[in-house]
């Protein structure tokens, strides 16, 4: 296991570095997306004005307080409540993100399918887990809310935070095809197995 410190947008040799159980910490441009978002990207055609390459992007549909454009809130918008969804439901949004604008880096809670697993082994990807009721914790990582594109579907807007210190999280999907949620599933099913043993059932070994 090893730690790393990131200054996004990464490449793909950077990610490929990763391995599931190292752990993370990322500054620079996150970017926010969740399910409206990504439907109007893939299902409807539209496109968004930033650049993606070598991005990472976080899952959620922040709460968000409406200020007066400054420095210190160049969007117009300062965050209140910055939370991660479950990512599962966005499964089959990966592999778009990754071969159409260039994402390398998926953060959420729960973990991805076996579609993203391929996605993140083919294109050069990984997913950051976070533990969820952290919202309040991960808000104070994001310095400013600097700009937000597709803004009519608010909160489910694409929103561009700049963040510091944003971690650590747990490399859970790497891009050697290895999933931590495989790995806690079978400590499960063993542990389930040896205690029924214990208890002299007998069970299928399946």
């Amino acid at each position: 296991m090893a730690h790393y410190n990131l200054t996004l947008p990464v490449t793909e040799q950077m990610v490929r570095m990763l391995r599931i159980n190292d752990t993370v910490t990322l500054n620079g441009i996150l970017f926010g997306i969740r399910d409206a978002t990504q439907i109007h990207m893939f299902d409807r055609g539209r496109t968004t004005r930033f650049d993606m390459s070598g991005a990472a992007c976080i899952h959620t549909a922040p709460n968000v307080r409406k200020v007066d454009k400054s420095v210190a809130h160049p969007a117009g918008y300062a965050p209140v409540c910055v939370g991660t969804t479950t990512s599962a439901r966005m499964e089959r949004f990966t592999r778009p993100l990754m071969s159409q604008y260039g994402v390398r880096i998926l953060i959420g809670k729960g973990g991805l399918l076996e579609e993203s697993r391929a996605a993140f082994q083919e294109l050069g990807g990984a997913y950051l887990a976070i533990v969820g009721g952290t919202a309040a914790l991960e808000t104070t990582w994001i310095e400013a809310i600097v700009d937000v594109d597709l803004d009519d579907l608010n909160p489910e807007s694409l929103w561009k935070f700049r963040v510091r210190d944003f971690g650590p999280l747990l490399v859970a999907m790497d891009s050697h095809g290895a999933s931590l949620y495989d790995a806690v599933k079978q400590t499960g099913i063993e542990a389930r197995q040896r205690v029924l043993a214990e208890l002299g059932v007998k069970t299928d070994a399946r």
